[in-house]
């Protein structure tokens, strides 16, 4: 079981002698701005190039690892500059001319449900609360809210508050699934009630201190890709 608190996203970053590297970078960054998304998604390659960049170089460098044109790069290479999605690391001499190096400004990225207005997923459309769809819905506010939480601490130069829980269960039968399902949810109702404060308050004021939001999910895990293409057993 994997249990995380708070948490610092900045991660050490290496870099090649004579080049810097971003400042800043972070481990994961959120793609909110409809611009940054359209410009990244634009194209197949730039994903690629971006992916190539997770360590600085040069576009002349990712088209020589890559077999291709150095204007192609290069275009691709502006564009994502340009959507604050790769940041300048230094120059390098190479011969009689210096090459711009760019490094990717995260080392993930996560596409904000923002992007979609008003289709983004939302728990409060979906009438069936154990359907896989509600639990989208979820993680899709989940990120929504993480995102701009996230956007706030660190305008204002504060370390955002988180916990996390991430584990790997599994059930012989659906009763011990159902039995599980019961004792956690009491479980926790129990926790809840021991250490924290009323939500509002009777009159639905809100009451003194930050609110929180609690989303526990369980879901089965999917096959392998390489398992996906297997023949199964009959029966199964």
């Amino acid at each position: 079981m994997q249990i995380t608190r708070g948490g610092n996203w900045k991660i050490p970053s290496s870099r090649p002698p004579q080049v810097s590297s971003a400042a800043g970078g972070a481990s994961l960054d959120f793609v909110r701005e409809p611009m940054q998304a359209a410009i990244l998604l634009h194209h197949p390659l730039r994903l690629k190039i971006l992916a190539a960049l997770l360590e600085p170089d040069s576009a002349t460098g990712v088209a020589r690892r890559m077999k291709l044109p150095r204007q192609t790069v290069n275009y691709h290479v502006q564009e994502l500059a340009r959507a604050g999605l790769l940041a300048r690391t230094g120059r390098r001499r190479r011969r009689h001319l210096f090459e711009q190096y760019y490094t990717a400004t995260a080392r993930g990225y996560v596409l904000s449900p923002e992007l979609l207005g008003n289709l983004a997923a939302d728990p409060a459309k979906v009438a069936e609360t154990f359907s896989a769809e509600y639990l989208l819905g979820l993680a899709s506010k989940l990120q929504s809210e993480l995102a701009r939480s996230a956007e706030l601490a660190a305008a204002g130069g504060k370390r955002l508050t988180t916990f996390s829980m991430n584990t790997e269960l599994r059930f012989a039968s659906s009763e011990q699934r159902a039995a599980f399902t019961q004792e956690l949810q009491r479980a926790i109702v129990e926790v809840a009630a021991k250490h924290s404060s009323p939500f509002t308050k009777t009159d639905a004021s809100e009451l003194e201190g930050r609110p929180f939001r609690l989303v526990v999910g369980c879901y089965p895990i999917p096959p392998a890709k390489d398992a996906e293409t297997q023949p199964q057993p009959s029966g199964k």
